[in-house]
């Protein structure tokens, strides 16, 4: 049984390598927010969308003092090329042996054309500036979610205008 944290819990910490293989760990942004979204496969379309669509408001998260970490099982090699490919502006870790994806039980059955198998669902946590998770989207569509999520951000941090933060 997949086990998804819950807002009000705290999250969980990971060690996992970026892509230029630099530890990164939830502590190291102890006081900022933290934006942790989790995608199946680098350079395809809906992961491409959202990872644009973030980079594209990557000023307005900024602002807010959030950091943005897009976590795939792709190697940190395939996340340089995805990066460099986009012109990407967003931190991407990666987790090829599912540690971080399945302490964020983002490592779920999935169907597809009839068949069942187990992916990383697209899901989305944000994570406050004391580490608890503020809030949840386990099932994410890519239209619209960057926005969804500042939005969010933004009531939650207190601000309806990132210019005024």
């Amino acid at each position: 049984m997949t086990n998804i944290p819950q807002t009000g819990q705290p999250a969980p910490n990971f060690p996992t390598p970026d892509q230029n293989n630099q530890p990164v760990s939830l502590s190291d942004f102890s006081g900022q927010w933290v934006v942790l979204y989790f995608y199946p496969k680098d350079d395809t379309p809906g992961c491409t969308t959202e990872a644009k669509d973030f980079t594209d408001l990557s000023p307005d998260f900024s602002a807010l003092g959030a950091k943005i970490l897009g976590v795939s099982p792709d190697t940190q090699k395939a996340h340089c090329k995805f990066i460099n490919k986009h012109s990407l502006s967003i931190t991407l870790l990666s987790d090829p042996e599912h540690h971080l994806i399945e302490a964020y039980g983002a490592w779920r059955l999935k169907k597809f054309m009839g068949k069942e198998y187990m992916g990383v669902a697209r899901s989305t946590f944000l994570i406050s500036r004391d580490g608890i998770i503020a809030y949840t989207w386990p099932n994410v569509k890519t239209k619209g979610h960057a926005q969804a999520v500042l939005t969010k951000l933004q009531e939650l941090a207190g601000t309806s205008n990132p210019q005024s933060a």
